[in-house]
């Protein structure tokens, strides 16, 4: 009988069929396992946390998360509720019973799915006994001071018993699939399978960890793969049992996934192993009812922007801000992982081309990356409260001067301008000009910075000479700090000073995915990745011409550091030369690409390893159509029509080019038209068709 389902599980439908007649597809459990269900440390709580609409569509009421249970994050996040399912409460009961404290209710996000929460301090007694039993199914001896690696056992122990008490009750029948989450929640899925758990097991790993700690250290990682000797890396940098437990998780798992081909490559070398299926990340796109509301919002949170720059270099403010361009960094502070490193060395290339140019644009950078500090400086707080005060001082001045033109107009008579001003007015305005004079330079960071001197950041700057000076054409601003709509310094949240800015840098050299740009694209916001990161990888995959949907993708792999650098240098400096309508269309352009990145479309890939897991351990139940892979190829974003057919795309090669140019693009370009052509190259998500009869086929490994 098909395994397909009247409205939830459809896409089930062809892709696999199950032999048992008794057993009903409402039976099948899926079960995703993080230690960052309800607990944020990381992009894999966005990942799962914006998947889990999409995923709970698809499973309806079979739906279930495991975590650990945190009160601080449980307060505000999650509705207590009892267990729909007799065979989960049974479980739940059955470890309560022996001293556990299990939690139970719905995750207050988007598609409200189920999670179950595992107290980890009420089960630290057993400690010792679990990582005696986990040595001795693995060999990986856990070291006593390691405390996150402490509570991944108990984590992954609490799992193991809980998947062992719930099948226990389904007779051996393949009701349940465990999806597992980084080497963190890996310890329950090397348990279940040393128990020969009836549990289809699905492992992904969202970066490796020797991958990032290499990358940190300067190493030239890409080029040299092959060449590491992974256990002796593992070791020196006190990783090897975290090492093992990743490693051991990746073989054990059925389905071993990862987040994109980059790090498929890098799996294949560190945890030599290739991933059967890539699961490229996506978010939950929200679109506006009315048509390219997103740019009204820009010009909102730019003028919120403009507002902090204006106190910010009050005494300095000689250049045009409608003139002036925003763009900016945000993530771990990570030096050189993140970029850092190259967009520093870029600004002051490009610092230097605007001033022998002599262009009237000004590039004021924001670098928002948390550090140790010791609160705001004086300074910035005081460039705040100079810009209050003369907002004030303007007030006042504005309503003393509109009252005696009211009065006047009212006598038919027209006011001499020179006397309407009195003596006070005049002594308020000059004493508010004094208040705005400044001996030192605008500031380079907006907090005291605990370790200034051993900064990279700031140490940079000091090396490269941006002291944000009147000659200077890029201006820094270093902003160590999340951001936050409270904060007196710049109140706005993330995601408003995202769409405030015009465009995201991000050049990094260890990026597995990159939510950071895919972030910036769906709000319309043009960005900067690399052909490191798996998003840029993935846009070079599906966008004919990205630089023209503001996608613009440094190549960090085939090319010298240095000319990565000088690549980087002349797409913010040809970004620079765009006119302000040349950015709306881009902005535009940007915004269209946000359907690529939607759950909805990208879930597939998870589909897809949820029914290769099923049909591989259970391969007497369930079979598997052999064209199932989902096909990617179709679905890709054409050269935009009024994008000119030459290399420089949408960039000028002179920066002293013809209005006749810019008319010319703008008969070219039309939204409605480009818009259009771009939703019929959108592709379903599956060609479904029945299985054919006859001898089971053996589905191979995919990589997309």
């Amino acid at each position: 009988m098909p395994l397909a389902r009247s409205l939830s599980m459809t896409s089930l439908n062809g892709l696999l069929q199950c032999e048992d007649e008794d057993l009903p597809v409402e039976d099948l459990l899926l079960f995703e396992i993080s230690w960052e269900v309800t607990n944020k440390v990381g992009g894999i709580y966005t990942v799962i946390q914006t998947k889990a609409k999409t995923t709970a569509d698809e499973w309806g009421e079979n739906y279930f998360l495991i975590g650990p249970y945190f009160e601080q994050n449980v307060k505000t996040q999650v509705e207590f509720t009892e267990p729909p399912n007799p065979a989960v409460k049974k479980a739940m009961d059955t470890m309560k019973s022996q001293g556990c404290q299990v939690f139970f209710g719905r995750w207050l996000i988007e598609g409200s799915p189920y999670v179950l929460l595992f107290d980890i301090g009420s089960a630290a007694w057993n400690l010792d006994k679990w990582k005696g039993e986990f040595w001795e199914v693995s060999n990986i001896g856990i070291p006593f001071h390691d405390r996150e690696a402490n509570d991944a056992v108990i984590f992954g122990s609490l799992t193991a018993w809980f998947l062992k008490e719930l099948s226990c009750q389904f007779d051996d029948k393949p009701n349940i699939i465990a999806h597992f989450h980084e080497w963190q929640a890996g310890v329950g899925l090397i348990l279940s399978r040393s128990q020969k758990l009836p549990v289809a097991t699905i492992f992904t790993t969202h970066a490796t960890l020797l991958g990032r700690y290499l990358c940190a250290a300067n190493i030239d990682f890409y080029n040299n793969l092959d060449q590491f000797d992974i256990d002796k890396e593992a070791g020196e940098r006190q990783i090897y049992h975290r090492y093992c437990m990743e490693r051991a998780s990746v073989h054990c798992a059925h389905v071993f996934t990862t987040v994109s081909q980059i790090t498929a490559t890098e799996a294949e070398h560190m945890l030599k192993k290739s991933p059967d299926v890539v699961t490229p990340n996506g978010l939950n796109i929200k679109k506006f009812s009315a048509m390219h509301e997103f740019q009204n919002l820009h010009s909102m949170y730019k003028a919120r922007i403009q507002e902090f720059i204006r106190g910010h270099f009050y005494g300095h403010l000689d250049f045009d801000l409608d003139k002036t361009l925003f763009f900016f960094i945000a993530g771990r502070y990570e030096f050189s992982n993140k970029g850092a490193d190259m967009f520093l060395e870029a600004l002051s290339r490009l610092n230097f081309l605007l001033r022998v140019h002599k262009a009237d644009v000004t590039v004021i950078v924001f670098f928002i990356m948390p550090a140790k500090t010791n609160n705001f400086n004086v300074e910035t707080l005081k460039g705040q409260a100079v810009r209050k005060q003369l907002w004030d001082t303007a007030q006042s001045v504005k309503e003393k001067f509109g009252r005696k033109l009211y009065n006047a107009l009212l006598k038919g008579e027209i006011p001499d301008l020179n006397k309407i001003l009195d003596r006070d007015d005049i002594s308020i305005m000059k004493r508010a000009i004094f208040s705005t004079q400044r001996h030192s330079l605008p500031p380079v960071t907006t907090h005291n910075m605990i370790d200034d001197s051993n900064d990279p950041i700031l140490n940079t700057i000091r090396r490269i000479g941006l002291f944000n000076n009147r000659t200077d054409r890029v201006k820094v601003i270093l902003h160590p700090e999340f951001l936050s709509s409270t904060s007196p310094l710049l109140p706005l949240d993330y995601e408003e000073f995202v769409r405030g800015c015009h465009l995201g840098v991000f050049p990094s050299y260890y990026e597995p995915w990159g939510y950071t740009p895919a972030e910036c694209t769906v709000m319309g916001i043009p960005s900067v990745t690399t052909n490191l990161s798996g998003f840029g990888c993935f846009m070079q995959e599906h966008v004919a011409d990205p630089e023209a949907y503001g996608i613009y993708i440094v190549d960090r792999r085939f090319r010298s550091p240095d000319e990565s650098c000088n690549q980087l240098t002349q797409f913010l400096y040809g970004f620079c030369q765009q006119n302000r309508r040349q950015r709306i269309i881009q902005r535009n352009r940007t915004e269209r690409l946000s359907d690529l990145l939607d759950w909805k479309y990208l879930g597939r890939y998870y589909m897809h390893a949820r029914h290769l897991a099923l049909s591989r351990t259970f391969p007497d139940k369930f079979e598997m159509e052999p064209s199932a892979p989902p096909k990617t190829e179709g679905f890709r974003f054409p050269r935009p029509s009024s994008v000119p057919p030459s290399p420089s795309v949408s960039q000028h090669s002179s920066p002293h080019h013809s209005e006749a140019e810019d008319e010319d693009e703008d008969e070219r370009y039309d939204e409605d038209e480009e818009a259009e052509r771009d939703r019929q190259n959108i592709k379903s998500p599956f060609s479904l068709g029945a299985l054919p009869q006859g001898k089971k086929k053996q589905h191979g490994e995919y990589r997309n």
